[in-house]
């Protein structure tokens, strides 16, 4: 991983005011064309937005859980059998957030801001209609679905109205992927990062007060949870509809682009296949991990619940970088400047690396005080801790993989990560984790390794991919 270009070769280093102002800009919104300013700005521009955005995200998911788990071990095993199964929408939402961002950044970088316009009209409109069979499914089979996850009674007694509210009112889920997605392809970040902003910080005021019935509000225990999120999340979605026919500086919805458009749709739809299909078969196999680890007791899934919280937390900022290779890929691409989508992300990758690096040296070193900060049961400490360390081995690896997968899906390219996906996590995550755990006795030991084993092939392989450039050459 030593070869393409290294921040420091892209350009001179800013003068402190500059990069002050680029800060300042970052924050406020800019109407700068990312294909032609210099790249450290066009980098900082857009990242700094994305990483602030995903932090606050990041932050709920561990506020979240800390407030869960004091519930108990089964608590936090609701969240994530629940989560195991709101993967399958995530996964769609995601795939069809990557080729919205695609489709919309390509657009913005050939000057058709009209087209991209209407472009975020379908995908909002497939969004909704995507979460409809989700929602039916989460009211009215709630109980059946953590049935056959293996939930233990408390959660089948008191936990399955958390699944109902997060499964039933997943349209505000889906809308929070779809449209921030909009914003990021066409350079809107700063717009995306309030929307998160304004959602999460609400989650966060609201968790507590819901759980635990602090001052007026009523004692709902775990389905506070839900209920928080689901206010939450909402107000953010009205956000997103005000601001994307009132507020973006570089996409803005007119009323009379309401209409459906098939060739329009049919293009997201038709791109959209293979993001969708490399998140489902990433997240599926997120579900047979999950189901294994519930086979081995509630502590299994709660110590794996709270490491996987933790490690979603930390890899938020470098998620946000790899959103803003994804998005300068795909304007650069629709500019025709390859070579410079190229560099972009071989520029934010070494940043991506040098972060999370700083990362595995915390889970090596205070692995078990990192799940110790959200419960006292000695089990799951052992558990997550085990895990968390096992994951600071390899670590960097996450951030170079994520920005390759990253430059496929911004240039619209998402049937590649997809095939590598399936071999990687199925027909060798899932497989070896059965293996290690049940067939040789090694328990959740076994998961982890195998977990180890198929993430860094995966992303050390995806990384060789990207450095041969066929992706250059896709077309959305």
């Amino acid at each position: 991983m030593t070869s393409g270009p290294q921040p420091t070769d892209t350009v001179a280093v800013a003068p402190a005011d500059s990069t002050w102002t680029a800060l300042r800009d970052a924050l406020r919104g800019t109407n700068a064309d990312y294909t032609k300013i210099p790249m450290r700005r066009a980098v900082l521009l857009l990242a700094v937005p994305m990483v602030l955005e995903l932090v606050l995200e990041s932050t709920f998911a561990v506020v979240d859980i800390f407030f869960v788990a004091k519930l108990g071990p089964s608590a936090v095993a609701t969240v994530g059998l629940t989560e195991s199964l709101l993967f399958l929408l995530y996964a769609i939402g995601m795939g069809l957030a990557m080729a919205t961002t695609a489709v919309v950044a390509r657009r913005i970088g050939e000057g058709k801001r009209e087209e991209a316009a209407s472009t975020a009209v379908q995908a909002i409109f497939l969004a909704l209609l995507i979460s409809v069979p989700f929602a039916l499914a989460g009211i009215f089979f709630a109980k059946d679905l953590l049935r056959l996850m293996g939930a233990d009674a408390w959660t089948l007694e008191h936990g399955y109205r958390y699944m109902q509210w997060m499964l039933g009112a997943n349209a505000v889920i889906m809308l929070l992927f779809v449209i921030n997605a909009i914003f990021r392809g066409a350079g809107d970040a700063a717009i995306a990062m309030r929307v998160l902003w304004l959602a999460n910080g609400l989650n966060i005021i609201l968790c507590p007060l819901l759980i635990f019935g602090i001052g007026p509000f009523p004692e709902l225990g775990i389905e506070g949870a839900a209920i928080a999120t689901v206010i939450g999340r909402g107000t953010g979605v009205l956000y997103q509809l005000w601001s994307i026919f009132r507020r973006g500086q570089h996409i803005r919805i007119a009323p009379s682009q309401l209409v459906v458009q098939s060739a329009i749709l049919w293009n997201i739809v038709r791109t959209s296949l293979g993001g969708v299909g490399q998140m489902i078969i990433g997240m599926t196999s997120w579900i047979f991990v999950m189901r294994i680890l519930s086979s081995l007791g509630s502590e299994a899934v709660a110590g794996a619940t709270i490491a996987l919280r933790i490690m979603m937390f930390t890899l938020m900022p470098a998620w946000g970088m790899s959103n803003a290779a994804a998005t300068l890929v795909g304007q650069n691409l629709g500019a025709g400047q390859p070579e410079r989508a190229e560099a972009s992300v071989w520029h934010i990758g070494w940043y991506n690396m040098a972060f999370t690096l700083l990362v595995s040296v915390l889970f090596f070193f205070f692995h078990h005080e990192l799940i110790g900060l959200f419960t006292d049961d000695q089990k799951v400490i052992g558990i997550g801790g085990e895990w968390l360390r096992i994951l600071s081995y390899s670590y960097f690896v996450y951030g170079w993989w994520m920005v390759a997968v990253q430059a496929f899906n911004g240039a619209g390219d998402t049937v590649t990560p997809t095939k590598i996906n399936l071999v990687f996590f199925w027909l060798i995550q899932i497989p070896l984790s059965y293996a290690l755990a049940i067939s040789l006795g090694w328990q959740h030991t076994g998961v982890f390794w195998a977990v180890f084993v198929s993430e860094t092939s995966v992303g050390l392989f995806t990384l060789w991919l990207f450095s041969r450039g066929k992706w250059k050459t896709a077309q959305v």
